[in-house]
């Protein structure tokens, strides 16, 4: 009896582990925040929101961007043993195996295409797709090539609210200009937000030979003149929704205080150079896209 009980104990224990390694393989969190974005691109893009096939958006969008996290740490599991934020990830310390890691990634990809061609549209799977092909087989090798590679990266990151959009039309799908808008507020979004990251964790990065920063020269003033004049530019795209009717005044508001307050941040990063400035725009930076999507969803 008691060895049974030690045995439950201990299939409990090796199952939680799991369900946690496998949590830390998709990068949950990054996952969920990217679904947002498509959920919120699909609502405004709605006339009338169709709420059972926005749970599959989800379901499928979140498959598609965990198999692009999952392919990118079997690619980089050699390199991140070097860095300190990344060691304790299942593939370099062991916890998973690279085969059993590319099963889970490629069952998860091929669900969530499948997913988003059959129950929203095919153009909604050929966009998954390419997110996914851009994510792994583009951005993630260039890192250790070229600062161009945020560049690359900014694609696929932006295709999620242009997937939300395109997934409420019917047909084959349809890319309108308000899907594009959505497009461009996230693409430019992503250049402050990756280099903010990339200047708290510089060091760490330099380990591995990544190359995130826009100047090679890493953390100099360079850098954070490219950081603050791409903010400076957001704020303008970012009130696009409201200049072209998709949201009213209030979001405008909402938009311009945001905007404001981030542009402040990156000026400050300028200014200092220090890292306590890029961590405080770092966590500006996830705040800024969902409330100002939100508000242009709300607006609307």
């Amino acid at each position: 009896m008691l060895t049974e009980n030690l045995n439950k104990i201990e299939n409990t224990i090796t199952l939680s582990s799991k369900l946690k390694d496998y949590v830390q393989f998709i990068k949950l969190r990054l996952a969920s925040l990217v679904v947002l974005s498509a959920a919120i691109g699909f609502v405004i893009a709605s006339d009338k929101v169709d709420w059972a096939k926005m749970c599959l958006l989800v379901i499928g969008g979140f498959l598609v961007t965990g198999a692009s996290n999952g392919f990118n740490q079997i690619i980089e599991k050699d390199l991140d043993k070097l860095m300190d934020r990344t060691k304790n990830r299942p593939l370099p310390n062991g916890r998973m195996g690279v085969n059993e890691s590319f099963l889970l990634a490629s069952l998860m990809g091929v669900s969530g295409i499948i997913i988003l061609w059959v129950f929203m549209n095919p153009l909604s799977g050929i966009l998954g797709a390419l997110a996914l092909v851009l994510y792994t087989a583009l951005y993630t090798p260039l890192k250790q090539v070229t600062p161009f590679a945020v560049f690359v990266g900014a694609f696929p990151g932006a295709i999620p609210p242009l997937l939300g959009c395109v997934a409420s039309s019917s047909g084959f799908g349809e890319i309108t200009f308000e899907a594009w808008i959505l497009f461009a507020v996230q693409f430019i979004w992503q250049f402050p937000h990756f280099w903010a990251i990339a200047w708290v964790l510089d060091e760490d990065y330099k380990k591995a030979g990544f190359m995130m920063l826009p100047s090679l020269g890493g953390r100099n003033k360079s850098s954070a003149f490219q950081v603050l004049v791409y903010t400076l530019f957001l704020v303008p795209i970012s009130l696009f929704p409201v200049l072209f009717g998709m949201s009213g005044i209030v979001s405008a508001i909402v938009i311009t205080i945001c905007g404001a307050l981030f542009a402040y941040q990156a000026y400050i990063l300028y200014q200092e150079c220090s890292v306590a400035a890029a961590r405080k725009l770092m966590f500006g930076s996830f705040i800024y896209l969902p409330i100002v999507q939100l508000a242009v969803m709300i607006g609307k």
